[in-house]
């Protein structure tokens, strides 16, 4: 039986990126970005709320990202998402939920020259260990 893991965000991004490098030399970027859901109550209220996405990137993409985004940036998102569990110094558990991003594009009115034509960056195989 086949399955899927699969999503896809519009959203900005909240802060600056972070790249890292592992061990072997891959390049590891993560950002965060906050899309937001806007809806009236039965009340007649309009309410928005905001909801938050841990996003990895990896190699090239990881540095694309790196150089291309920053605070505030309109981004499009695509990849899988991933549950990381793990216990803390203090023995807490801890859960995270991560995209593991392998396709990214830069939205926004903001236009940079270096950027790829169409300002979409898509690597071919992008691991998310």
């Amino acid at each position: 039986m086949a399955s899927l893991n699969k999503i896809i965000l519009i959203g900005n991004v909240g802060a600056d990126p972070e790249m890292r490098y592992t061990p072997d030399g891959n390049a590891v970027t993560s950002f965060n970005i906050a899309t937001n859901y806007r809806y009236t109550t039965s009340s007649g209220e309009s309410k928005e709320e905001t909801e938050w996405f841990k996003v990895i990137t990896w190699r090239k993409l990881a540095e694309q990202c790196n150089q291309f985004l920053a605070k505030g940036r309109q981004v499009y998102v695509e990849g899988r998402l991933r549950t990381r569990n793990w216990e803390g110094q203090d023995g807490q558990k801890h859960v995270s939920v991560e995209v593991g991003a392998n396709r990214v594009i830069f939205l926004g009115k903001r236009a940079l020259a270096s950027l790829p034509e169409n300002g979409e960056i898509e690597p071919g195989d992008v691991p998310f260990n």
